[in-house]
């Protein structure tokens, strides 16, 4: 009999090609989601419509169910968790947080990141609350042994999603000769992984009682310096090697605290992943798709539609401010 699984969510960046993998892996899966995402649901999958974040209508929509694995892809503070929690005690045999490698201690002392690595970011909000999330599900397995699995995904994409603040109108300033901006020196490394390669390590996990009570990151062990990702962006976009004004964390912030809030927080610093935990529990996972096929793929997703391809105005406007001020500071070397 196949197992029963529960997604909360189900169809975002993330966790939509976990549910299709889910689905061709053999998983009874029902989604539990208000209907109102862009992406298309798995084929195959079941759906409750209900909304997590009201009560009476999360209680219609579960009425006689229990699963064998329940997965949140959208809880984010503790109060959410503590919700759940009340929610599916008694009635699933793994609860699966998703949680955020941005928890990981910033910046890190040691790398490569392995999950026994402190929890500490002193710098974004939302680690943080990820953090108490998980410090709540530790509680709650030794008070009443609720059985969770923690999963802390790092920098995940999808053919959608660009890695760089600005979306498409960065790539657009490539595509016309314009000037860029990456943070710090360019030379910070950071790792991206395709969500069709995280989805072969995550649904791995699905219904393991040996994984109870266990963290895990997914990542791909390909590590990229910012500089390197915009150059392999710019060649998918067929643009010119891009022009990169280095501007410090520390003044993004200053001029934009909600960018500025992801870079201190996380992208500033370099983040490489020792994956050996989760391929030591679910043994074919490998991450196959490197960033350069992954951008190819992006790029194709924009080029296939023009009203994909949106430009902020106001982004360009703050982008041209910090690299005239930049500049200021710091001319450009001659070429």
């Amino acid at each position: 009999m196949s197992l029963k699984v529960l997604f909360i969510g189900g169809t975002g960046l993330i966790s939509s090609a976990c549910s299709r993998l889910a689905v061709a892996r053999g998983f009874d899966l029902y989604l539990l989601n208000r209907g109102q995402s862009s992406r298309p649901l798995a084929e195959g999958a079941r759906v409750l419509n209900g909304n997590i974040r009201d009560a009476a209508s999360v209680t219609a929509a579960l009425q006689g169910h229990e699963f064998d694995v329940v997965v949140d892809w959208i809880a984010f503070t503790p109060e959410q968790v503590q919700t759940d929690i009340e929610l599916f005690r008694g009635r699933t045999a793994q609860y699966i947080f998703i949680s955020s490698a941005s928890a990981y201690q910033t910046p890190p002392v040691n790398l490569p990141i392995t999950e026994s690595t402190l929890l500490d970011n002193p710098f974004w909000g939302y680690s943080r609350n990820k953090i108490a999330c998980e410090e709540l599900l530790v509680k709650a397995y030794r008070d009443e042994k609720f059985p969770f699995t923690l999963v802390r995904p790092s920098h995940t994409y999808d053919e959608r999603s660009l890695p760089i603040q600005g979306g498409y109108t960065v790539i657009d300033r490539m595509r016309r000769g314009q000037k860029v901006v990456v943070h710090g020196d360019g030379t910070s490394l950071w790792t991206l992984t395709h969500h069709e390669d995280f989805a072969k390590g995550f649904v791995g996990l699905l219904g393991q009682n040996r994984v109870i009570g266990e963290a895990f990151h997914i990542t791909s062990d390909e590590a990229l310096t910012w500089d390197q990702i915009c150059g392999i962006l710019a060649r998918a976009a067929d643009a010119e090697p891009p022009q990169i004004v280095h501007v410090p964390s520390e003044v993004i912030a200053a001029y934009d605290s909600g960018w500025g809030d992801g870079l201190l927080g996380d992208k500033t610093h370099s983040m490489i992943f020792d994956n050996s935990k989760i391929k030591h529990f679910v043994p074919d996972f490998a991450a196959t798709i490197p960033y350069a096929l992954g951008a190819e793929q992006i790029l194709a997703w924009y080029d296939a539609d023009p009203a994909r391809q949106k430009v902020d105005e106001n982004f360009n406007t703050l982008l041209d401010t910090m690299i005239t001020a930049q500049e200021a500071v710091r001319p450009p070397s001659p070429r």
